[in-house]
């Protein structure tokens, strides 16, 4: 293991990496800016990694409570460490589990928001190599993108939300995986590396028990010509005002 301590930003926020596994990126913090939460909101961040989406969230819009769920042990001890270092202990709580076996670990609608940056690609079907924990970061592993929708649904209220980072190239599976656990697609943005260029990333909310209606919103470029970042990601970032 190779620690680190990274400034994320967001009020002074540092957070614990090792450099070893899989760091976070700029997913991450899109998808904690989407989670646009209340202060009296309880928010549980599926596949929660060493916590970065947790934290931003946290420091962001400080909620009541956010809870992560992690299934590997080091990045789960990364985000309580984390945590501490920012004086959030209180506020921020990571269990180490299966989000296939969502039952095992939190109540049923006990939360107002989920928010998910799960492994993209599907299990690979190679056996006999060793796994890494980078591997588990990219990779679904004894959890799919099923899973990961059955679980958001377990722990929301009716009418809670849910927001989910991912590649496009698994939209329509994960439209299919929506409406089959009850999550309504309700807006949908894809994200493209620069202007022009086509997606690599799609942010998607759903609700609980919603009604059929999706907005698409327009196309979010991360970089702009010139290789720095664009003026809507600089806001992401709070480096300019919104």
């Amino acid at each position: 293991m190779a620690l680190r301590v990274d400034e994320v930003g967001f009020g002074g926020l540092k957070l614990l990496q090792d450099t070893e596994a899989f760091c976070y990126g700029v997913d991450s913090v899109l998808a904690a800016d989407m989670c646009r939460v209340k202060r009296s909101d309880r928010v549980l961040d599926l596949c929660s990694g060493n916590g970065a989406i947790a934290l931003i969230v946290s420091g962001l819009y400080a909620p009541d409570h956010v809870t992560g769920l992690e299934i590997l042990p080091g990045a789960v001890d990364l985000a309580v460490r984390s945590a501490e270092l920012n004086g959030l202990s209180e506020k921020l709580d990571f269990i180490c589990g299966d989000a296939a076996r969502i039952e095992d670990h939190v109540k049923a609608g006990s939360f107002d928001a989920v928010v998910c940056n799960p492994p993209y690609f599907e299990k690979s079907r190679g056996e006999g190599c060793e796994v890494t924990e980078k591997d588990f970061a990219r990779h679904e592993s004894s959890a799919g993108l099923a899973d990961f929708f059955r679980a958001a649904a377990y722990a929301l209220r009716t009418g809670g939300n849910f927001y989910l980072v991912h590649r496009p190239q698994r939209l329509a599976d994960i439209m299919q995986c929506a409406r089959n656990s009850g999550l309504e697609p309700k807006q949908l943005r894809m994200v493209c590396p620069h202007p022009g260029d086509a997606p690599n990333l799609l942010l998607l909310k759903c609700v609980k028990g919603g009604g059929p209606e999706l907005t698409v919103l327009p196309s979010l470029a991360v970089r702009n010509r010139e290789g720095g970042f664009t003026e809507e990601i600089e806001r992401i970032y709070r480096r300019v005002p919104e």
